[in-house]
């Protein structure tokens, strides 16, 4: 007789094997069938580094998580329920994630001496004891995939490739999913492999069976997870990288301007370059250049000529896009340099995550030159940055840095489709009226003549009857644009580039608190993507009665204008962050404030239990209170 668990808040699933095993595949379409279920959902896929590792390796493992629930997700979740491994390796690398009790599926198949050795085991983990505790259901699930499609005409090779399918099968019996939905897409998937779409069908039709009507269907429990509270709308699921794309070109569309964007490869930040390359009928233009400089350059080009210039890379690459970013800034030409953040210097990490670039995108350019920086918290928030990053370069004239980072881009969730109509269209500052056109100092005075208010330079392209002018990177007239060497000259020059950047806090909205009260003993500040972790933290501890309250930033450069009286309402500010405490000398050097960091470069999100943990540590009592 069937298990079937009582309906339950939010459960959390991972699928693990080796990187051709197609886990995030996998993963990918139950996040879908997830979606078109009603409940909330946060994803996270865990890639590994190596582009393709030897088989069967610790190393090699891939990794997609998805906490589902009829509340509120607000992280990929801190542990895993359930866990559906592939191999003896993606078991050695998760089973430690895993609390007692939790369910774990095995593809008995590869439990065999030649992968105990690839992945460094010594002993059968199923005979030692490691498994005590936990609910363990062995399913030979290589042989039941080639058992399925045996008739389709797939080879060996092919057939063994259908195995995430037939476990997509079985997990979507688990969780009450339809599969139409999924063969539809593995139609169109496939549409020109018709060998291949019989095999992925017949195997997810058979994995479904397989976990319905044999006798295993006493030992893998139905999950009911109800549908989440959510405001009425139209909704899809998205990642982060996604959204950023869209933002991009809405953006566009927002300010009546082409969109040309100009990369180069880098992981985590190619798959913005894969979206927006198929957005040419949205005026997106996309270029992938022979190098970093040259991305950098052509976008400036970009914005030179007229269209909205933007970049993107990751931390190694911004490094070598400086120069050029330093460039667009003495130019006073609009430039949006999306930064995916990975771990680490030099190459570092390139599939984990982390918050590494602050200090880099606030402060990593030579001579004095400030830029704005905005970051998104979530893949959804994504889009809204972008537009926000673009309006911000365009009404000042600057370069903007727009920050998300590897757990933000890769990560999926449900987005509700924005209305339009209730965003502000975009806009530049004119050129002055009643100029001479004859007049060649009056033409060059208008075409600097910055606005009061937000510094921002007229956008003049080529073309423009009456108004070239040339543009170099060697300090120039603040009035003319001339080449100048003129020591007072240059020091106005710096004085109006800090002035600009500090002008932006004008237009921005003020800090707002998003739980709690707006003074009490502790504040659990935050930026990016450490903002779901923080969020149900925060909640949790406030369940418990505990008085904190949480703020998360979106503009990390300026701050604010009243976040610095906003903070001084609190005794102890808490500020958890992905790197080694860029963010809290940030707000030491601009606010003058005390910080308590709370620091990880694990290459993983932070975990809700982590924070908590650290609330709990600095409201007095409240970890008596919680033992």
């Amino acid at each position: 007789m069937t298990t079937i668990i009582p309906k339950q808040q939010s459960i959390v699933v991972r699928f693990a094997g080796d990187s051709g095993d197609g886990v995030q595949l996998l993963g990918s379409q139950f996040a879908e069938s997830t979606a078109l279920s009603g409940a909330d959902f946060t994803t996270f896929p865990d890639f590994p580094a190596e582009i393709r590792a030897p088989v069967g390796t610790t190393f090699g493992v891939s990794a997609f998580q998805i906490n589902l629930g009829a509340r509120r997700i607000a992280t990929s979740g801190d542990a895993p329920d359930v866990l559906i491994a592939f191999n003896p390796a993606a078991l050695k690398v998760n089973l430690p994630l895993l609390p007692k009790g939790a369910l774990i599926i095995l593809n008995t198949d590869a439990f065999n001496a030649r992968n105990f050795t690839k992945a460094n085991i010594e002993t059968d983990p199923r005979e030692t004891g490691e498994l005590d505790g936990f609910q363990v259901v062995e399913i030979a699930i290589s042989t039941q995939t080639m058992e399925a499609v045996k008739d389709t005409g797939l080879g060996k090779k092919g057939a063994e490739q259908c195995k995430n399918f037939w476990g997509l099968g079985a997990v979507l019996w688990m969780f009450g999913r339809e599969r139409a939905p999924i063969e539809e897409w593995i139609k169109t998937k496939f549409a020109n492999k018709p060998d291949a779409l019989a095999g992925n069908i017949a195997a997810l039709n058979a994995g479904h069976a397989y976990a319905e009507t044999v006798e295993i269907s006493a030992e893998i429990p139905q999950f009911e997870i109800g549908e989440a509270p959510m405001a009425s709308g139209d909704y899809r699921s998205v990642t982060g990288a996604y959204a950023l794309s869209l933002g991009l070109a809405a953006a566009g569309e927002l300010a009546d301007k082409e969109i040309i964007f100009a990369s180069y490869p880098i992981t985590p930040a190619s798959p913005l370059l894969h979206h927006l390359t198929k957005m040419g009928d949205l005026g997106v233009a996309t270029f992938q250049a022979e190098d970093e400089i040259a991305a950098a350059c052509a976008a400036i080009g970009a914005s030179y000529g007229g269209s909205i210039g933007i970049t993107s890379s990751s931390g190694p690459g911004i490094a070598l896009k400086t120069e050029a970013i330093g460039l667009a800034i003495s130019a006073e030409l609009p430039l949006v340099i999306v930064n995916s953040q990975r771990g680490g210097p030099s190459t570092g990490l390139p599939t984990k995550t982390e918050q590494s670039d602050l200090y880099q995108a606030v402060y990593g350019r030579n001579g004095d030159a400030p830029v704005p920086v905005v970051s998104a918290s979530d893949p959804g928030d994504c889009f809204y940055a972008a537009i926000e990053a673009v309006r911000i370069a365009l009404r000042h004239m600057t370069p903007v840095f727009l920050l998300t980072d590897g757990y933000i881009a890769n990560a999926s969730g449900p987005w509700a489709l924005p209305d339009m109509s209730k965003i502000e269209p975009l806009s530049t500052n004119p050129v002055p009226d009643g100029i001479d056109l004859n007049d060649g100092d009056a033409v060059k005075r208008a075409i600097w003549k910055r606005d009061e208010k937000s510094f921002g330079r007229p956008w003049i392209a080529p073309g423009e009857a009456g108004f070239a002018h040339r543009v170099g990177g060697i300090e120039k007239d603040i009035r003319t644009g001339d080449i100048s060497y003129d020591a007072d000259n240059h020091q106005a020059m710096s004085d109006m580039r800090f002035a600009k950047i500090d002008t932006i806090a004008d237009f921005i909205p003020d800090q707002t608190v998003e739980q709690g009260d707006e003074n009490g003993p502790l504040v659990v500040v935050g930026w990016g993507s450490t903002h779901g972790a923080i969020w149900r933290a925060v909640n949790q501890a406030r369940e418990e009665g505990l008085n904190v309250a949480q703020i998360h930033l979106r503009y990390m450069n300026p701050l604010p204008k009243n976040l610095g009286k906003l903070l001084a309402g609190y005794d102890r500010i808490l500020l958890p962050e992905m790197n080694m405490g860029q963010c809290a000398t940030l707000l030491r050097d601009k606010l003058e404030v005390d910080v308590i960091p709370l620091t990880k470069v694990s290459g993983q999100p932070f975990k809700i239990s982590e924070i908590l943990e650290q609330i709990r540590a600095n409201i007095p009592g409240a970890i008596q209170a919680a033992e």
